[in-house]
């Protein structure tokens, strides 16, 4: 053979095999479920058999929230692994003033919706669409905001009045789809437990009775898979995104007792921000930094290390900590107070009552391992670990899961 035929052959060769992607085996898909508010020692109370049975089929443990114990931050975290005072997303309601004039809460869909507030954290499905996986989110905190115009392949906006069975029934849909556009990475959000919570304490039977129907649910998802073949071939991670405290109402704080009026820009109930009005400082700051009945203050810099915030733009000059069970009620015009008889979240993450829960099932977890109390920054590592996708840097570690993980 001739030099340039033997050098046509070879780059022949090199560009056959450049034009040819590596393959990899197939990932299970990984179904995220969220149920909002279950403290961790529910899962003990006997009303959630499907759950339980996942629990101990697989891997369990209590986790530890992220401050604020709240919703939207935690449920950020849980995708990003980040902490708050990292993603940005520090509180239910927050300013910017980048942003003047808007206030981000969970009931603005404009702001929800709107990039700039959750551009400090990529989750999970924004990786997982920019890596070739299709993603489908059935209602999760930051899931209804583009990322650099992407989205994930399949999203609704939240609704939720929108039935269980309607939810599952979206879910299997989406199972269903041919395989070039089935997504490989699903979640799914339930927010009765933390609704009953709210309303009537972590104690009462309205909580068993919404956990319960909760748990049918779970059943009706397994039921789904296992139709379709897919049993124990899915692997499953539920979680929560903070605990649940019975309120207090003799330890409740009234700030109109104690703050002059209109000095202070607020926002929060359980965990409270304040931003002094220009020329208010000192009388703010006399206020609120000094020894409290049932609620402690610190200047932003000055918040204790291990709550890992304060350093973000987001968090306000003055942050007030209400004990477990307290709440700080902000003046109000029609005389508002939080339901007397009910329950409260946004405390400090090492209090037991805010355990969160954690349960992952499935063929890439051992069955029958209890894990000691972790953080739950930790949760995106398994999560992309499972999915096989590479990981963006976090505050977590895959570590914590070793013991549950089958290739490990």
């Amino acid at each position: 053979m001739g030099r340039l035929a033997w050098l046509l052959l070879v780059l022949g060769l090199m560009t056959g095999c450049a034009s040819v992607p590596p393959q990899r085996a197939e990932t299970p898909l990984l179904i995220l479920v969220s149920i909002d508010g279950f403290r961790a020692d529910y899962l003990d109370r006997g009303v959630t058999p499907n759950l339980k049975r996942l629990a101990d089929t697989g891997a369990t443990g209590p986790m530890r929230p992220s401050f604020p114990s709240l919703t939207f931050p935690n449920h950020y975290t849980l995708v990003t692994g980040l902490r708050p005072d990292k993603h940005g997303i520090v509180n239910n309601t927050m300013r910017d003033t980048a942003k003047p004039g808007v206030t981000f809460r969970m009931s603005n869909p404009d702001a929800v919706q709107d990039e700039f507030w959750w551009a400090g954290g990529k989750p999970v499905w924004i990786s997982a669409e920019a890596q070739g996986m299709k993603a489908a989110t059935l209602f999760w905190p930051g899931s209804e905001a583009p990322q650099g115009g992407v989205r994930p392949s399949y999203w609704l906006p939240f609704n939720d009045d929108m039935p269980h069975g309607d939810r599952i029934t979206q879910v299997m849909s989406w199972i269903d789809l041919p395989a070039g556009q089935r997504p490989g990475f699903i979640t799914l959000y339930f927010s009765d437990v933390d609704h009953a919570g709210h309303d009537f304490g972590p104690d009462a039977p309205e909580v068993d009775t919404a956990m319960a129907v909760v748990d049918a649910s779970i059943g009706q998802l397994l039921d789904g898979l296992k139709a379709r073949g897919l049993d124990g071939k899915v692997n499953i991670i539920i979680v929560s995104d903070h605990g649940m405290a019975k309120h207090r109402p003799e330890t409740f704080i009234k700030l109109a007792d104690l703050l002059p009026p209109d000095s202070a820009d607020m926002m929060g109930g359980q965990v409270a921000g304040f931003n002094p009005k220009p020329g208010r400082e000192a009388e703010v700051e006399a206020a609120l930094l000094k020894p409290h009945d049932h609620m402690t203050c610190w200047r932003k810099a000055d918040i204790p290390a291990r709550f890992r915030y304060g350093h973000h733009s987001r968090v306000p000059a003055i942050i007030c900590l209400a004990d477990v069970g307290s709440f700080i009620v902000a003046p109000s015009k029609d005389g508002w107070m939080p339901k007397l008889q009910g329950g409260s979240h946004g405390y400090d993450p090492a209090a037991v009552e805010m355990q969160a829960l954690f349960v992952a099932n499935g063929p890439g977890i051992k069955p029958g391992v209890k894990l000691k109390t972790f953080d739950n920054v930790d949760v995106y590592s398994l999560e992309m670990e499972l999915l096989d996708l590479r990981p963006e840097a976090s505050d977590g570690r895959l570590g914590t899961f070793r013991p549950a993980l089958r290739r490990h």
